[in-house]
């Protein structure tokens, strides 16, 4: 392991200079001592093992493999597996259908099962008790393995259930309306079932078990109906935190006003165990989902369909549309896979809105399939029953800047038809800013200033690799994202100073700090000194990632 400057960490009993204690090291809990912790937390400390052991315990069928729901209740379990195994010489994996040998890899070793704030507060206090590598962790919906670290304590929040609404939301003496308060393991599935029952609507995504009390708000929180409700994060009133020094604190807009702000945007896991968030509610509506399929030839045809795509984009404005635009694709044909999502409209009106994009898709000699509509609440249409988990993937993205759409819109398509040409198997679009995102730019958050000027956000990714892929495939699978497919994105976003969604972006992005916090991180740096001085929360991209290493174990300057 590397080591640096040692400062903050000397002081703890049987300590390698800047590291955290391993097993092995004089200063690593005793077993009496991981017994009294159990004890301090009412038996719900858990021993951790990678999801394919834990399957294979379990008897696990294929179904239960890929499931979300069903792995958020296996403490050591990522959906996007590869972040369980450590891919560095010499690797250490536990795979799924594999040999019986099964290394720990980047799993936590222990498992704080936690039912209250004071199980977290009990945990954070053993951590720092015995300078621990820490993990904080809900259902494991993390596509940077923020979630997961080598040889950690995980504070593991998926039975924070509570779901609580109110009518009159209050901070400061301030009324600030409909809200409802949400613990940090209930996934949006379950959320917008109560909210349907509430005739509320909350600010979501799709997947079923992202948590919006966990990162999906502190990353930024983006939705089809954020153009007409703002981000996730721009919705949130207040949290309930366990801080780095086991304090229990509420924070909003008058206490805490800088931790609120880090929290809203400045990205996930590196302030704190969030035990609850309370989000602004809205009435329920009805709303519109279309769908259509356009199928193209050529890598030039797709670019020259997306040119035609960018071109249109501005259509929707008037009505406020949030749209997912997936393009799967080879380097012979490719298929746009398009949904539109549409408040207050029929299906009628729908389609309308469509028409002269798909008229102008069609002269291009694009096919299209299976147009459709579904009118419903938004709670029915937005979120999935579950979510297709168990699989290896890696991915980068960028935000799209609505200048790029207004005047270069041919630069979009030239960079689909790079991407293709260059075996990105897909980018997924997603409409989701502008709008009240662009609107709330006055909001005092860490939210990257790219998404006030965003008008989307595309993601580039690899293929799902089988579990046969060789070591050294893994790792150029993962170049070809760092090095080929983001560059590619970023030279039509703004280059360097371009912006990415940290939820959704590459693990390996060079200049992280510009990309996922831009101006705001040396605000944040300010903000993570004051409240976790020793950087006991630290993850991946997150804040102060830069000086330790790839594990989150040693400091390196």
């Amino acid at each position: 392991m590397a080591s640096g400057s040692p400062a903050t960490l000397r002081g703890y009993p049987g300590t390698k200079l800047g590291c955290r204690n391993q097993p092995g090291d004089p200063g690593w809990p005793t077993t009496n001592m991981w017994a009294a912790l159990n004890a301090t937390i009412g038996g719900r400390l858990l021993a951790v093992v990678p999801s394919a052991k834990a399957c294979r315990e379990l008897d696990c069928t294929e179904d239960q493999w890929t499931s979300g729901i069903y792995r958020q209740g296996i403490p050591g379990s990522m959906d996007v597996y590869n972040w369980e195994e450590d891919i560095n010489p010499p690797a250490q994996l536990c795979l799924h259908n594999g040999t019986t040998h099964c290394a720990q890899g980047m799993v936590p070793l222990y498992a704080v099962n936690a039912t209250s704030a004071q199980h977290i507060q009990a945990g954070v206090q053993f951590a720092l008790a015995h300078n621990l590598r820490t993990a904080i962790k809900s259902s494991g919906h993390d596509y940077l393995g923020r979630s997961t670290a080598k040889n950690s304590l995980l504070l593991w929040t998926a039975y924070f259930k509570n779901v609580t609404f109110t009518d009159s939301f209050v901070v400061g003496g301030q009324n600030l309306g409909p809200a409802v308060t949400v613990g940090s393991g209930v996934g949006l599935k379950t959320l917008y079932a109560a909210a349907k029952a509430q005739g509320r609507a909350i600010v979501g995504g799709t997947a079923a078990t992202v948590s919006p009390a966990g990162g999906y708000a502190q990353g930024a929180g983006h939705s089809v109906f954020s153009p007409n409700f703002g981000l996730a994060a721009d919705n949130v009133l207040q949290f309930t935190i366990v801080l780095a020094n086991g304090t229990i604190a509420t924070v909003n807009s008058v206490s805490y006003s800088d931790l609120f702000y880090a929290l809203r945007g400045g990205g996930a896991g590196s302030w704190g165990v969030i035990t609850d968030a309370t989000f602004r509610t809205y009435p329920i509506f009805s709303a519109t989902l279309h769908t259509v399929n356009i199928t193209t030839s050529s890598p030039e045809q797709t670019g020259d369909l997306m040119t035609v795509h960018a071109r249109h984009v501005m259509d929707w404005d008037q009505v406020k549309a949030g749209q997912f635009f997936y393009v799967f694709g080879s380097t012979t044909s490719s298929t746009l896979a398009l949904a539109t999502y549409f408040k207050d409209l029929d299906g009628p009106s729908s389609k309308a809105q469509l028409a002269a994009f798909l008229a102008d898709a069609t002269a291009l000699g694009a096919t299209l399939t299976a147009e459709s509509t579904i009118t419903a609440t938004p709670d029915d249409i937005v979120g999935l029953p579950d979510d297709v988990s168990g699989y290896n993937t890696v991915l980068g993205s960028r935000l799209i800047p609505n200048s790029v759409y207004l005047n270069a819109p041919e630069s979009i398509g030239a960079a689909y038809t790079t991407l293709l040409k260059d075996g990105c198997p897909f980018i997924l679009g997603f409409l989701v800013a502008g709008g009240q995102v662009s609107a709330n730019a006055d909001i005092d958050s860490a939210i990257h200033p790219g998404w006030r000027t965003a008008k989307t956000h595309v993601i580039v990714g690899s293929e799902r690799w089988p579990d046969s892929t060789s070591l050294e495939e893994v790792q150029a699978i993962r170049q070809a994202i760092t090095t080929k497919y983001v560059p590619t994105l970023a030279n039509i976003a703004g280059g360097a100073s371009s912006a990415g969604y940290s939820n959704e972006g590459d693990v390996q992005e060079p200049d992280f700090q510009t990309t996922f916090y831009g101006p705001n991180y040396a605000r944040l740096e300010q903000i993570k000194s004051l409240y976790d001085p020793t950087d006991l929360f630290i993850v991946r991209t997150g804040v102060h990632s830069e000086h330790w290493d790839s594990y989150g174990l040693c400091r390196i300057n």
